[in-house]
């Protein structure tokens, strides 16, 4: 398991192609001493604050488009629930199979493909895309191809879903999994359209914390010939880890509306930040990096957690004031607030496997 984390998290931490500080200036500066290349997609001002196209008011390269509407940072959703509801498991029972985690890895990733694409689609729909160069449906220039890959994702995934459940045997996985899915759809999809409402991060909590990550806690449970099923008892360390786990999900959701308020509100896209401003945003973020460290000290002082757990998820702490002073910073400059997603990303990640880590480590008698 620990191999997996550092090969997951390399590609984590680094920014995203172009988003670097150019030595030579900014993006901007550099368009206006070279002739625009071919290939390259000019974003006007008014497309970067407005359409959530990631504030760049210059040239972005397609190469930088692809890498936005991929989102691959984003696919640690995936890895971290699935890792620490795993590690949950083997602290709880010592129980560990390797080809169901790779099997439901798999699966993860491609339910995540369907959120995304699924995202893209309905938000070209409302017009919230309309100027969002990076949106796949933009991009590829089709809604039909673009439903087409997202439905197809979404069949693959619930085939790795009910083939784990057909080897753990446990029901209140496969329960677990679809209303963490169900979650996904009614954030986006008609008629519901949640998120426009305002409900996109309580549904991303519940989904990728106490329903994904206990689905996949659950995913360990055991069914033989011999024994019958062996299920999982859940306890307050799987509880204590998928709030935490939660949390830092929902940070990665509500920093990514920054940027994209203008766009979002005049399609009537009401997200928290559209009602309640960038500044206020930037406060709450700070309460929701303070709260993450409150619990993490109340789940290891109630025993919920050991204190492994509470050692290495305290090592995230710079990266967590990092995030914080961002935000604060630059929570009404669209050309840098862009990146605190990917900030939140980070944090996401590297909290979620120092919480696994301690998990692993504390089975094998190492409480630091």
């Amino acid at each position: 398991m620990m191999p997996l984390a550092g090969i997951a998290l390399a590609p984590l931490l680094v920014s995203p192609p172009a988003l670097r500080p150019s030595p030579r200036g900014s993006v901007a500066a550099e368009a206006a001493r070279r002739p625009r290349a071919r290939g390259r997609v000019r974003c006007s001002a008014a497309a970067a604050s407005g359409g959530g196209g990631g504030g760049d008011a210059g040239e972005l390269s397609r190469a930088t488009l692809l890498w936005r509407a991929a989102k691959l940072p984003i696919y640690s959703v995936a890895l971290v629930p699935l890792t620490v509801g795993s590690a949950a498991a083997y602290n709880n029972a010592g129980l560990f199979f390797a080809k169901r985690y790779f099997g439901l890895l798999a699966a993860a990733v491609l339910v995540i493909t369907w959120l995304n694409l699924s995202n893209d689609v309905y938000d070209s729909d409302t017009g919230a895309d309309k100027n969002k160069k990076e949106s796949v449906v933009n991009l590829v220039g089709s809604r039909a191809v673009t439903q087409y890959a997202a439905n197809i994702s979404l069949l693959l995934g619930f085939v790795g879903l009910f083939w784990a459940f057909a080897e753990a045997g446990d029901v209140r996985f496969i329960f677990l999994v679809i209303c963490a899915i169900a979650c996904g759809y009614v954030y986006q999809c008609p008629p519901f359209r949640l998120s426009y409402r305002g409900l996109g991060e309580p549904l991303c909590f519940a989904a990728f914390g106490p329903l994904a990550t206990t689905a996949f806690y659950f995913s360990n449970s055991i069914r033989s010939i011999s024994s019958g099923i062996m299920l999982l008892p859940l306890n307050k360390t799987v509880i204590a880890s998928s709030i935490l786990v939660g949390l830092t999900t929902t940070l990665i959701l509500f920093c990514s509306h920054f940027h994209q308020i203008d766009g979002d509100r005049a399609v009537g896209k009401m997200s928290p930040l559209v009602r309640i401003g960038t500044k206020a945003g930037a406060r709450l973020v700070t309460l929701g990096i303070v709260t993450l460290y409150t619990l993490l000290v109340a789940f290891g002082i109630t025993k919920c957690l050991p204190s492994s757990c509470i050692v290495l998820g305290a090592l995230t702490l710079p990266l967590g004031k990092w995030v914080v002073d961002y935000v604060l910073k630059n929570h009404d400059d669209n050309s840098k607030i862009f990146m605190a997603k990917y900030y939140c990303v980070r944090l996401h990640a590297l909290f979620g496997m120092a919480l696994a880590s301690g998990l692993v480590l504390a089975r094998n008698g190492v409480l630091l």
